[in-house]
């Protein structure tokens, strides 16, 4: 065990700085992007009304933080399996969440405003890194079924 942990020291140590970059943007994300939600969701939103947005302004923020989240996922999905295809496979599943998501939020945004509780889920989607943590698992078990 401690030979596998030497042999993949520098994996290891780029895992965490990623993982620690993630924090870094969970630790200042009051100050790096514009959320009205981010106080709104820490209330009991669900007698509330929306708050008040700027529609551009939130909308360049959750693609930005995607966008951040995102490239560290992918740098840490590459980290770890060293592989192209499965890099190019996360990719793509970012993009098609992202417009997934992006649509849903705007939708239930613009719509349905009374649906506050799929906002808080779909936003939560896009502000945080959950799709690496459900990736990850996903390619070791797909790695681990080719190599029997």
């Amino acid at each position: 065990m401690l030979n596998k942990i030497l042999k993949h020291k520098f994996k290891i140590l780029i895992a965490i700085l990623i993982v620690l970059c993630f924090a870094v943007i969970r630790a200042f994300e009051n100050k790096l992007f514009y959320d009205p939600f981010l106080i709104y969701f820490e209330s009991d939103f669900k007698n509330l009304p929306l708050p008040q947005v700027e529609f551009f302004k939130l909308f360049c923020s959750l693609v930005l933080r995607f966008v951040l989240n995102t490239a560290l996922s992918l740098m840490l999905i590459y980290t770890l399996f060293q592989d192209r295809d499965i890099l190019r496979f996360s990719a793509l599943l970012y993009g098609f969440f992202i417009v997934i998501l992006l649509g849903l939020f705007i939708i239930i945004l613009e719509c349905f405003p009374e649906w506050n509780w799929l906002l808080f889920y779909v936003r939560r989607f896009i502000i945080q890194p959950i799709f690496v943590i459900l990736f990850i698992p996903a390619f070791y078990y797909q790695q681990q079924n080719l190599k029997k």
